[in-house]
């Protein structure tokens, strides 16, 4: 794999740069509840060295109804300071979890602005495959200075999403398993209609990693898209159950040089709520 401080790492990479003063390391590991895991008691556990703990339900907009949508920047840059995160760093994510929450945590950093954020390559699981380093400490954090931008076009909301199911113009890419997609499965979230949003195209958040867990090159990434029907020379909007996996999707769109991308925050946990929106069901 090819090393990219603005999208993926390897942990040959992060091992390398473990002392740099200006790094700086997330924990993101996020588990749906039925799993009963807990990623900050886990991460209280056993960590990566200096990582700090980003707790993807707290660090979210708390005036939504819906689960852990994009915060507010003043959160983020509050929560960002107090963990020692600012200017001038460069950011790895990890997680420890099925759901690859990393890219979650990625897209959330983008969303502001920052772009020397990468994921890392195989997780925590692969970090401790290989024997390195692990600490169940936590860092001293300092407060660091933050700037954001917030970047709305990385974003979209329901009323967005809908015009581009009417219209066509975007591709709208669904990250959940087949059988949700279809509406053959019932949503793990109670109360939610079964199908995706009309014109949608699925692919499974799975098909972008290989069997150990890293990521695909860019070349099977690409095929894969290719695969699932959508066409890449439109502009995507990425889309799943609550906004966690679409982001893998747009982590995938960027490693193969489709800028032009955006993630449905509210995707099928609000979609699915609306008795006034369509859904389509089966393949079509």
């Amino acid at each position: 794999m090819q090393d990219d401080p603005k999208t993926l790492v390897s942990t040959e990479w992060l091992a390398a740069h473990l002392k740099d003063p200006d790094l700086r390391i997330i924990d993101a590991s996020w588990h749906m509840p039925a799993t009963g895991r807990d990623g900050r008691s886990e991460y209280n556990d056993a960590h990566i060295p200096g990582a700090r703990f980003f707790d993807i339900d707290e660090i979210a907009d708390k005036r939504s109804s819906l689960p852990h949508m994009a915060p507010q920047t003043e959160l983020f840059i509050s929560r960002m300071r107090a963990m020692g995160i600012g200017d001038g760093h460069q950011v790895v994510i990890y997680d420890n979890a099925g759901t690859r929450s990393a890219a979650r945590v990625w897209w959330t950093f983008r969303l502001m602005g920052k772009t020397d954020v990468a994921v890392l390559d195989g997780g925590f699981a692969k970090w401790q495959a290989e024997g390195r380093e692990i600490e169940d400490m936590p860092p001293i954090m300092r407060d660091r200075h933050i700037t954001v931008q917030r970047q709305a076009g990385l974003v979209r909301d329901v009323t967005q999403v809908a015009a581009a199911s009417k219209l066509g113009d975007y591709q709208i890419v669904d990250a959940r398993a087949p059988e949700r997609f279809r509406g053959e499965a019932p949503e793990p979230r109670e109360g939610l209609r079964s199908g995706h949003i009309p014109g949608a195209k699925n692919l499974p958040f799975g098909k972008l990693f290989n069997d150990d867990g890293t990521m695909k090159d860019p070349d099977a990434i690409k095929a894969a898209f290719e695969a699932a029907g959508v066409d890449l020379a439109k502009p995507v909007i990425t889309s799943c159950g609550s906004g966690v996996t679409a982001a893998i999707l747009s982590l995938g769109l960027e490693r193969i040089g489709h800028r032009n991308h955006s993630l449905y925050d509210g995707s099928w946990t609000e979609w699915g709520s609306f008795p006034d929106l369509n859904i389509a069901t089966g393949d079509a």
